[in-house]
């Protein structure tokens, strides 16, 4: 059996020339054939007047004719029944979704965390899409972003010999070497609490990683260091040997005419 294979991507919304972005996006899917994909900055209008699914849609406008199950998950209502917030395409049937609200501060931008269980050959899988908060000074929000998650996958998907590990992806706005990523991997406690996620691309990828670099002109426009600031974690390894980390790089890095798929790059992962 093949690996699983999986994506995070965030899309910048419909910033920048949408129109020459989304056919990039399209193909860069169909090229890596991933099976599941984390989408973050997903735009979805709803109510009178909305136009056709995969208009008004990004996540259905990505996945039109290619073959996925979606689900999303409104972190922000704009107005004028515009959303704002992640996606999850899936090759495999979702069985079930769930949205929660992060905590956040008073005024910031609203972020939320999508989960849901895509059942595959591999069994039922659990699969957790976020996007924290993205100000370099709010490490502690995020760090209570980040509590609030870890608190959910344990009261969502228990630790169990049978069950299929659980995964984490996003963009998560933090550098490796954070606070708010530490506790994620084990490296840093919080409050007398602490975990374990493994860290995919820091597990197995090489290079430095960045997914929000000068390289992408998009980006550059920030004037910002380069980062790694989107990830896959996977809780494992479990008694089945499940969730170990094969294989993690960079994606969506080509520059076509000018144009780049999101001011992000994404991770690819099996």
């Amino acid at each position: 059996m093949q690996p699983l294979r999986l994506l995070t991507l965030n899309i910048w919304n419909k910033q920048g020339p949408w129109t020459k972005r989304v056919p990039l996006i399209r193909r860069g899917i169909e090229r890596l054939s991933p099976d599941i994909i984390g989408l973050q900055e997903v735009l979805r209008f709803q109510g009178e007047g909305a136009p056709p699914e995969q208009a008004a849609d990004q996540a259905h406008e990505i996945a039109d004719g290619l073959g996925y199950y979606v689900a999303y998950a409104a972190a922000w209502q704009i107005g004028s029944g515009l959303d704002f917030g992640n996606a999850f395409l899936s090759r495999y049937p979702i069985v079930n979704a769930k949205t929660f609200l992060l905590p956040i501060d008073h005024e910031e931008e609203p972020r939320s965390l999508l989960f849901i269980e895509a059942e595959s050959p591999f069994g039922r899988v659990p699969l957790f899409n976020t996007h924290l908060s993205w100000k370099p000074n709010h490490g502690a929000l995020r760090e209570r972003q980040v509590a609030f998650i870890v608190e959910k996958m344990r009261e969502l998907v228990p630790t169990s010999p049978t069950d299929f590990p659980p995964i984490l992806m996003g963009d998560l706005n933090a550098e490796p070497d954070s606070d708010e990523i530490r506790f994620l991997r084990g490296l840093h406690s919080r409050g007398g609490q602490s975990t374990y996620l493994c860290d995919s691309f820091g597990a197995v990828g090489e290079g430095p990683g960045h997914t929000f670099a000068r390289a992408n002109l998009y980006a550059e426009q920030n004037r910002e260091p380069n980062r790694r600031i989107d990830y896959i974690f996977v809780r494992g390894l479990d008694r089945q040997m499940r969730g170990e980390p094969l294989s993690s790089r960079v994606v969506f890095t080509e520059n076509e005419n000018g144009a780049f798929a999101s001011d992000h790059f994404g991770e690819d992962h099996a």
